[in-house]
Order: structure tokens, then C-alpha cells, then sequence
């Protein structure tokens, strides 16, 4: 992907597509092979996401309350 920020949204609908990808009987292992590892990535970049989202809506409620 580009330098462009990749958006949380973005993420989950790749991912999306990988599993379709991966469902499909006919994927080469090579194909498997990159799929996975893309997956993976977008899955540790998903939970970090979540995360830091999470911790900025505890920091808010903290600051209004």
C-alpha cells in the first residue's frame, strides 16, 4: 500500500476480501502464502487501532468528568 494513512475501515474490507480470497479451494499456496502474511498485518494493525481509539475516548470521558 501507499504511503497514504491507511484508514481502519480500509483495513477490515481488505481483510474481508482476503477471507473470500481464502475460502476460494482453487488458491495457490503462493497466493495463500501473501494473503496470510497481508492478513496478519492488517490484523496487528486493526488491534492498534482499537486500541489507541479506546484510549483516546478514556482520556476524553476522564477530561470531561
Amino acid at each position: 500500500m501507499n504511503k497514504k494513512e491507511l484508514t481502519y475501515d480500509q483495513a477490515f474490507e481488505e481483510l474481508q476480501t482476503i477471507l473470500d480470497t481464502i475460502e476460494q479451494e482453487d488458491t495457490g499456496i503462493d497466493v495463500l502464502e501473501a494473503k496470510v502474511k497481508r492478513a496478519a498485518e492488517l490484523i496487528k494493525y486493526c488491534k492498534n487501532k482499537l486500541k489507541a481509539t479506546e484510549q483516546e475516548v478514556e482520556k476524553a470521558l476522564k477530561e470531561i468528568g
